[in-house]
């Protein structure tokens, strides 16, 4: 009875962050359900304390992310790329779509998934604002694009980091496993979205006549941007936990820019969304308790059995299972039961890729499958828009299932060669 009412208050939690009856707050709901299991003792006070502090390094890169970010809106980076993004797409909505979809990716692979949704989205709806577009093609870009492009480098989700943990492959054998299976994905979302999307696309948006310069302070925030970019690359080279450089890296900037623009440093601080931290301390908690209620069992059973089966057939079985699954459960706890799996039992290159390319790509099916999209949609709210579950599951029942199996198609031809 105590794993049947963990699971239950775990999809009920998340569920209602994701529909926020009421009007409650996101973090509202995954922190009353952590504090519910706790209270009710299906989860130990000293594991749930365990799981908060292990979540220590994702804090610290978001907190590092929304500091830029805030700092880009507050002195017009993002109007500034908004205007550079109509005037080349030059009043035409697929022009538009595809400089969104192509700055997206590069922010995706650099600087991660999780950045496309806190840093990027807010750009880009700035974008659409100015070009008077119908939002809902060029917000799906940033939410889809964001677990499409999650594979091409280790620092590109932070689920890759989780997976692998002390085992991540090297980067050239990274790229040798990964790089033709990101492409498929990356290539197959675009065209399926695209295509989603063409009767909004079909209508011409405005042109941009106006010219928007950067601030010396505009300038100083962009080039933040940048800084943390590289520091994420010599991080992951460097086997590094990615969260603290990042943080530090962002409050230098914002140090910088704070000092030459005589700003008070509480009008930032205060714009931040510090509710997000407690969001996903709330989700690590569930996790925690998921795991304890036997999802790592399960998942050990299904790989078992699963193994005995032909190559192609294990392959898509075990990734449409974990695929799907991270929109059950989210991909942070499926990910992290999926690493211990892959560690205790030794799996095939072969499937371990598989599972990796499933528990990326997998989340492009609903809002609830990974963290960077729970992400996109707040900072989507947060700019006053709605985008509702059953708007991002149309799109995703056509777009995650096809751009998978073709992601997967490439990995075992990569394999049989």
């Amino acid at each position: 009875m105590a794993h049947v009412a963990i699971w239950g208050i775990s999809v009920v939690s998340i569920a209602l962050m994701l529909f926020r009856p009421f009007g409650v707050p996101e973090f509202v709901w995954t922190v009353a359900g952590a504090l519910l299991l706790c209270v009710l003792q299906l989860i130990p006070l000293k594991l749930a304390g365990h799981a908060i502090a292990e979540g220590m390094d994702v804090y610290l890169f978001l907190t590092g992310m929304m500091l830029l970010s805030e700092l880009a809106k507050k002195h017009g980076v993002f109007d500034w790329l908004a205007n550079v993004a109509v005037k080349r797409a030059d009043g035409s909505s697929w022009h538009l779509f595809t400089l969104i979809y192509g700055v997206g990716t590069v922010v995706t692979i650099f600087m991660s998934n999780d950045a496309t949704a806190v840093v990027l989205t807010p750009a880009v709806l700035s974008a659409v604002k100015r070009a008077k577009a119908e939002p809902m093609p060029y917000l799906l870009t940033c939410a889809l694009i964001a677990n499409a492009a999650s594979f091409v480098l280790p620092i590109s989700n932070p689920a890759n980091l989780v997976v692998f943990h002390t085992f991540l492959p090297p980067l050239l054998k990274w790229l040798a496993m990964f790089i033709c299976p990101s492409i498929i994905s990356i290539v197959a979302t675009y065209f399926l979205l695209r295509w989603y999307s063409r009767k909004h696309l079909a209508t011409p948006c405005d042109g941009s006549d106006v010219e928007v310069r950067l601030s010396a302070l505009g300038k100083i925030s962009l080039f933040g941007i940048l800084v943390v970019a590289v520091v994420l690359l010599v991080a992951s080279a460097l086997k590094m936990d990615l969260g603290l450089p990042t943080c530090i890296a962002a409050m230098g900037v914002a140090c910088i820019a704070l000092v030459i623009g005589r700003s008070n440093p509480v009008h930032l601080v205060r714009e931040i969304s510090w509710s997000v931290l407690a969001l996903v301390a709330g989700l690590f908690v569930i996790v925690e308790a998921v795991k304890s209620a036997g999802a790592l069992q399960m998942l050990q059973a299904t790989a078992e059995h699963v193994m005995h089966w032909p190559r192609v057939e294990s392959s898509f079985a075990l990734a449409a299972g974990i695929g799907f699954g991270t929109n059950l459960v989210n991909n942070l706890p499926l990910g992290l039961i999926a690493g211990v799996t892959l560690h205790s039992m030794a799996l095939p290159p072969l499937l371990s890729q598989v599972v990796l390319i499933a528990i990326d790509l997998g989340p492009n099916l609903s809002i609830a499958g990974s963290l960077a999209t729970i992400l996109w949609l707040i900072a989507v709210r947060r700019e006053g828009m709605h985008v509702s579950g059953w708007q991002f599951l149309r799109a995703g029942m056509l777009i995650m299932p096809i751009s998978l199996a073709l992601a997967i198609a490439a990995a075992l031809l990569l394999d049989g060669h």
